[in-house]
């Protein structure tokens, strides 16, 4: 028997125990993958003349995924990677502790910023909103139902007073519009049936007022002319209690200047959905496109990666989807350290998508994912290690005893 073989075999218990050492100094670290040794026999002329390291086994399983609450952590149920830029290179990753740059990237804790699905750094670019009037977009969008039992009210003989409530149906703060400077003011409608035209369809005036201001030049009938303040917009139903298909259902109303030094404030308002059905009065739906100004506070990222700036005036733009990356073989990527890899001609080229669409998990904000190290079987690991290492060295030393008698009898 010759010392090479037990040599040899200290040799690879001392490496495994390296893995198994350094497995259990990262039991703690955020999306480490434990490695295992793998051993492979040298033989030669038939005669064995101990073992070598093979190679080292990445475990790519998933950790445990732990709820932390802060926003900028987040973990992959599921499998993909994080893809990081470093130093102009691309890196993978499953730890999402992130953190935000004073110049808006998002960042682990050696500075390496997290990409987009082109491997372009994610980056918040505006960190304050502007005032923008209801109207400079879309207008207004509300959806009503009207009581089609509501009792007609004449208008021969009735006419409209905001002071009183016989002379129209119902009224509703709709909600709240902003002028240019975004100043929010409070949006009332009137309603009133006031009976049938001659096509058979009924009848309602709307009208709108501003912190109890009327709407003024109101255009009724369309005509290009202002009919004066207080003048109500039409609004008929169908039979079926719709508007009839083929109906504008957007009305325009014109405020003027409100007196604070904004601008006039004009916009549309769209009726769609709006309905006259046998049953109560009811504000459905209410939306706007104005806001008052507003700094940003913090981000929001779904779980399929839309990244979403969060402002003070309850606004969100979206500034970019977080890039995720698989790969044919993982366990070929190429360790890094900082809990990054990189890829390699074993892993095969990065696959880039979406998170929660084909291969790729989704994710998870407020949690991250813990090591998948079981320390348990690392300890067992590390005792038969030992015992592997003591052995072969044992061996060594009855071989060394064995040659110093043999040596002694000459």
């Amino acid at each position: 028997m010759g010392f090479s073989q037990s040599l040899s075999g200290v040799n690879a218990a001392s490496s495994q125990l390296d893995t198994i050492g350094n497995n259990i100094s990262n039991s703690q670290t955020v999306g480490f993958k434990s490695s295992s040794v793998q051993f492979a026999d040298i033989f030669a002329n038939s005669q064995g003349l101990g073992t070598r390291v093979a190679g080292k086994l990445q475990d790519f399983g998933t950790g445990s995924l732990e709820t932390t609450g802060r926003g900028l952590d987040l973990a992959i149920a599921g499998d993909g990677f994080f893809q990081f830029t470093q130093n102009e290179q691309l890196a993978y990753s499953r730890n999402g502790q992130l953190s935000m740059s004073a110049d808006g990237y998002f960042e682990n804790a050696q500075g390496a910023r997290l990409t987009d699905q082109q491997g372009e750094p994610l980056q918040v670019t505006q960190f304050s909103q502007g005032a923008q009037a209801t109207g400079t977009d879309t207008g207004v969008q509300t959806e009503f139902n009207l009581d089609a039992e509501a009792e007609t009210i004449d208008r021969g003989t009735v006419g409209f007073s905001q002071s009183d409530s016989d002379s129209y149906s119902y009224v509703t703060n709709a909600g709240t519009v902003y002028d240019s400077l975004g100043v929010g003011h409070d949006m009332s409608l009137y309603y009133t049936k006031v009976g049938t035209n001659a096509a058979g369809e009924t009848e309602w005036e709307v009208r709108t007022a501003l912190d109890g201001e009327m709407a003024q030049d109101i255009d009724v009938d369309g005509d290009g002319t202002n009919d004066g303040p207080g003048q109500p917009q039409i609004i008929t139903f169908n039979e079926n209690g719709q508007i009839p298909a083929g109906d504008d259902t957007t009305r325009n109303f014109n405020f003027g200047d409100l007196g604070n030094g904004s601008a006039p404030l004009a916009f549309d308002i769209d009726f769609d959905g709006t309905t006259q059905y046998g049953s109560e009065f009811e504000l459905r739906s209410f939306a706007q496109d104005g806001n008052a100004s507003g700094t940003f506070v913090g981000v929001e990222i779904t779980e399929n990666g839309e990244v979403l700036a969060n402002y003070s005036n309850g606004n969100s733009e979206a500034v970019g989807t977080v890039g995720m990356a698989n790969f044919r073989n993982p366990e070929g990527l190429e360790p890094q350290g900082d809990n990054l890899w990189a890829a390699t001609q074993e892993s095969g080229a990065a696959l880039l998508g979406q998170a929660g669409t084909g291969q790729l998990g989704s994710l998870e904000s407020g949690t991250l994912e813990a090591s998948n190290v079981d320390l348990t079987q690392e300890l067992v690991d590390m005792i038969i290690a030992q015992r592997n290492f003591q052995a072969n060295n044992n061996a060594i030393q009855t071989q060394s005893d064995i040659l110093e008698t043999v040596t002694n009898l000459r």
